[in-house]
């Protein structure tokens, strides 16, 4: 495995993100103790979930299974650095309650004890913001989360989906109040979705935060999926592929992108994965697998060098949107 800096910190992460919203919905507790055990045992170090995994009705869930993963020993916890978020309301959603969701100080401080609570553990090596919240201001953000950093709850604080502006701000607001400010932004970003390189990705590189992609395969789409429909393999990816390939357009790119992968012998899933270590500011990508296996095959993408090549090739194939303003404007 691979390590490198978070962003401006001094943190060492592993250039792969094990992401965990599937255990609980589709990967039961005993099954995802195993994933993580063997993403230890690949020195993948990086574990990434949410205060609102879990499924539908079973919120928490998710952080809940981390939790009795840690407290089986064995160096576990000590050995991971964990990342989880804040924002989705929390609540009763057959009986909703003001404050329940979002970043107030509030819920800030109410969800991160809850947090702490499922996960068995004493602190939250990175704690996210889900999601922009635009009724909050910094300030208030900012003095919650330094309390937290205060009494050693929380080491750094990072986003998650938010634009440009929004990194820029929060950085401003905490450089005033001489806070660390954010590390890292969790966005949307592989070959087929590049939009987060306008804009996003530049103000992560001006500001030093790590950039974490979510999503790196595109819900499937660069995973093979043509390859797979004719080999009559049918998943939850497969599905969710599928109904982007009703665009004629994302149809011809794949097909493409498949068979660039064919022509050098690689699997479209390992090239996705390393396309993305290849980009600037990118820390690791977030891997959600529900089985051993296919952490494996993310684990082998890490090693992977695409030829020169390639890369241009992939470039005529998935054209990213070039940088703001000029993407827009003259």
């Amino acid at each position: 495995m691979e390590y490198t800096q978070l962003g401006r910190t001094g943190l060492k992460v592993s250039r792969l993100v094990l992401g965990t919203m599937n255990f609980g919905p589709f990967t039961h507790e005993a099954d995802s103790h195993k994933i993580m055990d063997a993403a230890l045992d690949a020195g993948v170090n990086f574990f990434d979930t949410a205060n609102m995994y879990g499924g539908p009705g079973n919120r928490g869930r998710t952080e809940e299974i981390l939790g009795t993963w840690f407290a089986q020993g064995g160096g576990r916890r000590d050995k991971t650095v964990l990342a989880t978020k804040v924002y989705g309301d929390m609540g009763d959603p057959d009986a909703p309650w003001p404050n329940e969701g979002r970043l107030s100080a509030l819920n800030i401080r109410r969800a991160a004890e809850a947090s702490l609570k499922r996960l068995g553990t004493d602190r939250i090596d990175l704690y996210q913001f889900h999601h922009i919240d635009r009724a909050t201001p910094w300030e208030e953000i900012w003095q919650a989360v330094d309390v937290l950093v205060q009494q050693g709850k929380v080491l750094y604080a990072g986003s998650s989906n938010f634009p440009g502006w929004a990194v820029a701000r929060a950085n401003e607001t905490a450089a005033r109040r001489s806070s660390l400010g954010l590390v890292s932004e969790q966005c949307l970003y592989n070959l087929a979705e590049r939009r987060a390189e306008m804009e996003v990705i530049p103000a992560a590189e001006a500001y030093g935060l790590g950039v974490i992609p979510w999503s790196p395969l595109q819900g499937g789409l660069l995973g093979g999926v043509l390859r797979k429909q004719r080999e009559g393999v049918r998943g939850r990816s497969t599905g969710r592929a599928a109904d982007q390939l009703a665009d004629p357009a994302v149809r011809d790119r794949v097909e493409r992108y498949e068979a660039l992968c064919a022509d050098h012998g690689l699997e479209p899933g390992d090239v996705g994965l390393a396309w993305l270590l290849t980009r600037p500011g990118v820390t690791g990508p977030i891997v959600g697998p529900r089985t051993a296996e296919q952490l494996d095959s993310a684990v082998r993408a890490v090693g992977l060098e695409l030829p020169a090549e390639l890369l241009a090739a992939l470039e005529e194939v998935f054209p990213g949107p070039g940088p703001a303003p000029e993407a827009f404007a003259w």
